[in-house]
């Protein structure tokens, strides 16, 4: 009684007073301090116990899972099999917790033959353990064929299924599965709306985020999950809605770390750098102290803003008053920061400085640097370094035949275009998605499968002459192929996200704002093109490449034209 109600201290009196302790007093007391994370004292108990029954294992088992020791849950659970203690359900439900988080397809198949072989394949619980696991270990497939083989499925069954899609980021899959349980009048928990929020934001998918909102708000009794707030915060600045997530934050009552991390993260994403670091101020006032996701906001915020000497004094903050030790994203920050600026030998110092190996980020905001900078010599050695920490990445091979195209060095260019189809190398292509009646679009460069595909370039073709009369002269050198001009601007006008927002002009009412999402970095071409737009058209276009915000209007874009 007194362990299954936190009393540990009363639960140890008892047994320490008690002459009759057996199995069940000692695994009582394990169970208290395993379920509340205090594993070593279990442990030490669970070494003393005079006879171990399959609970006294199961209790162990269940803490090192529960605590995301999920190594030690697996190598308890060996152990256990090697003194033929017979396991049973609960030890299964564990196991295969353990193996969802530790990704170890191997033990989580050996269950699925103990289900089998106990005929236990009706038995809920279990196969929705089963579901987890597949899906967190990245098999899909398994994962889904045994969710569709469940008769009656319940909550937990539709929960596992959308978070593994969302934790494999099958994000447009997680999103329809979502729509189906609703149809099957299935009534999602905080659970799915924690599991549905995250593909919200990745697929821009506003319309389904707006709901969810507004169900969370009907529902306010039943889902009293703080989480939940600060998961609709991201959604809403990731999908490019700030000043919504803005409201959530401003309305939350109590606040917690969690959500002023994502607030500073979102404003910082959107380039109101301002508006982030008063915000980091504000928490600070507040008695909060920030953690090293706080930094990665506020290196973030003066990353997007070019603020060097302010990221400068907040680097040095983060590790003298805050103790909190750079990880590779804080460093990655200020080296952008350094080399954006020009200052290569600082960035350089600061590498030799870490404690870590600098990551492929790193070494490609070097080489976009070298672009912006015209260091041709240091990107042939930088690429050089990407490609041999990623030998299977096009990227850097791209970015070097980018800077080549810049200086006009077109057989070199050619040359690595050679490599690229001899090493069957495959560039990942741009992507754009923009969701209208809440249906996620997407369209890839010179696209012509979209049913309205027609109407797009019909749309597209009034854009570039009303760009031309605007005096827009297309920038040539974004075209990494030596062809004539004409083509180069052709092959310019067709990137996907000036067909997204072909297809939004004619598919929203004017003066809506217009909302895209981008999986690779905006072209300084498109960039220019999109800022004349949202003049002609009188649109706020608000685009999300892999970066950041930016947000169009009246022919000028927030991010000053630094990104």
């Amino acid at each position: 009684m007194y362990a299954q109600n936190s009393e540990l201290g009363n639960a140890r009196l008892v047994f320490e007073k008690s002459s009759m302790r057996d199995a069940v007093s000692f695994t009582a007391l394990i169970t208290g301090y395993a379920s509340r994370g205090f594993l070593d004292k279990a442990r030490e108990l669970f070494d003393e116990i005079p006879i171990r029954d399959v609970v006294s294992w199961n209790a162990m088992i269940a803490g090192y899972a529960q605590s995301g020791r999920s190594e030690e849950a697996l190598a308890f659970f060996q152990e256990m099999l090697r003194t033929n203690v017979t396991p049973n359900m609960s030890t299964m439900i564990s196991v295969l917790s353990a193996c969802a988080q530790s990704g170890s397809l191997e033990v989580g198949n050996l269950v699925r033959c103990w289900v089998e072989e106990h005929g236990l394949e009706s038995n809920l619980r279990l196969v929705n353990a089963l579901v987890d696991m597949y899906a967190k270990c990245g098999d899909l497939e398994k994962a889904s064929n045994l969710f569709e083989s469940i008769q009656d499925k319940n909550v937990v069954s539709w929960n596992v299924m959308i978070g593994g899609y969302t934790h494999m980021s099958f994000y447009k899959e997680a999103l329809g599965l979502f729509r189906r349980m609703l149809k099957s009048h299935v009534e999602p928990n905080d659970v799915t709306l924690l599991s549905i929020l995250p593909a919200c934001a990745n697929l821009g998918a506003l319309g389904l985020g707006k709901w969810i909102h507004a169900y969370i708000d009907k529902k306010r009794e039943t889902l009293a999950n703080g989480a939940l707030w600060t998961s609709l915060i991201d959604m809403y600045a990731k999908c490019g809605n700030i000043e919504a997530a803005k409201q959530i934050f401003d309305d939350m009552n109590p606040r917690n770390l969690a959500s002023w991390n994502a607030m500073i993260s979102g404003l910082a994403m959107h380039g109101r750098a301002d508006m982030a670091l008063n915000l980091f101020s504000r928490m600070t006032n507040e008695g909060f102290i920030p953690d090293e996701i706080t930094f990665v906001g506020v290196l973030s915020a003066c990353n997007h803003a070019g603020l060097l000497d302010l990221g400068r004094q907040y680097f040095s903050s983060m590790t003298q008053d805050y103790k909190v030790s750079p990880k590779l994203q804080h460093y990655g920050c200020m080296i952008n920061l350094l080399v954006r600026a020009g200052l290569f030998e600082e960035a350089e110092t600061l590498m030799k400085s870490m404690e870590m190996n600098p990551d492929g980020a790193i070494w490609g905001s070097l080489l976009g640097a070298c672009k912006v900078h015209g260091r041709v010599e240091l990107a042939e050695f930088v690429a050089r370094h990407l490609s041999e920490l990623e030998p299977e990445n096009p990227g850097p091979y791209v970015l070097l035949s980018n800077i080549y195209a810049g200086v006009g060095r077109w057989e070199d260019v050619a040359k690595i275009r050679t490599k690229i189809n001899d090493k069957g190398m495959k560039k990942v292509p741009g992507c754009t998605s923009i969701e209208v009646d809440n249906i996620v679009h997407e369209f890839v460069v010179g696209d012509k499968v979209h049913p309205q595909s027609r109407e797009i370039y019909k749309m597209l073709d009034e854009v570039d002459i009303l760009l031309k009369k605007a005096g827009f002269v297309p920038d040539t050198s974004e075209v990494l192929y030596d062809m004539d001009e004409e083509w180069k601007e052709g092959a310019l006008s067709h990137h996907s996200e000036k067909l997204a927002i072909a297809f939004g002009l004619i598919s929203t009412k004017p003066r809506t704002t217009i909302r895209i999402i981008k999986n690779l970095r905006v072209c300084g071409n498109c960039h220019s093109a999109t800022k004349l737009i949202s003049k002609i058209f009188n649109r706020e276009i608000i685009a999300r490449d892999r970066n950041r915000f930016h947000h169009f209007k009246d022919g000028s874009c927030s991010c000053k034209d630094y990104w």
